[in-house]
């Protein structure tokens, strides 16, 4: 998806990479900020199989480090354990900061909060507009709604982290609450973090740090030392951007 900014004169050299969970309002900071940047997404079903983020980007910035001179991933780490990140260093295509959405939308509040009481269950827009295909679905609770129990025993609300003001969206969540049997907290918090990290990342983006590189696995010897021979020649061939 492409955003213009300036009459289609030119083509965006950015590329952003970024969760379907975080598109919407990713859109939205985009239009809002004047950026010219082309939008390509992951599923966000990858979450409910973190295994599967790390590859799908990687995938992605293969297609897109040969078409933009930039391309920047917007994730957490999103239960990756790192290896979203071991990507992107190989690559040398930054990510914005954080380990999830939620902490992107409620910065410190939401460290402090999960600190003093971590039983709140977090929904965002995304996951109140598509509640019932990603965490209904997706946790079986539409053929077996005997787990919801299960599931939500050790949970003591439901918290619905506002993105934008809807009315609607408001009212299903509250129809969701009362499904899983949990009060439910509004806390109206905005695009938060998300967009500040973001205007700072963009600042600097064309900065020759943040040029891409496409690894092209020619690593042939990885220091390795033959009998008479001394230590092998590593050849590690690292293809950038022109």
């Amino acid at each position: 998806m492409l955003l213009p900014t300036n009459s289609g004169v030119s083509s965006p050299t950015v590329a952003f990479v970024l969760c379907g969970a975080l598109a919407r309002e990713v859109i939205a900071i985009a239009r809002r900020q004047g950026w010219d940047v082309a939008l390509f997404g992951v599923a966000a079903s990858d979450h409910m199989q973190p295994v599967r983020i790390a590859p799908d980007v990687e995938r992605r910035l293969r297609e897109l480090i040969p078409r933009f001179e930039r391309v920047v991933v917007l994730y957490g780490d999103c239960g990756t354990s790192g290896r979203l990140d071991e990507v992107l260093a190989r690559y040398n295509v930054p990510r914005i900061a954080g380990p999830h959405c939620y902490e992107m939308y409620g910065g410190a509040a939401f460290d402090a909060q999960m600190a003093a009481d971590p039983g709140a269950f977090f929904l965002t827009d995304f996951l109140v507009r598509g509640f019932e295909g990603t965490i209904a679905k997706g946790l079986g609770l539409d053929r077996f709604p005997e787990l919801r129990d299960v599931y939500f025993a050790n949970y003591n609300r439901l918290v619905y982290m506002v993105q934008q003001e809807d009315a609607p969206l408001i009212a299903k969540a509250q129809a969701i609450a009362a499904t899983l049997g949990l009060p439910l907290e509004l806390q109206r918090t905005g695009y938060g973090q998300l967009e500040q990290r973001l205007v700072e990342l963009m600042a600097e983006i064309h900065e020759p740090r943040y040029a891409p590189v496409l690894a092209d696995a020619v690593e042939e010897v990885a220091a390795l030392r033959s009998p008479g021979r001394g230590l092998a020649t590593i050849r590690v061939q690292t293809r950038h951007r022109t």
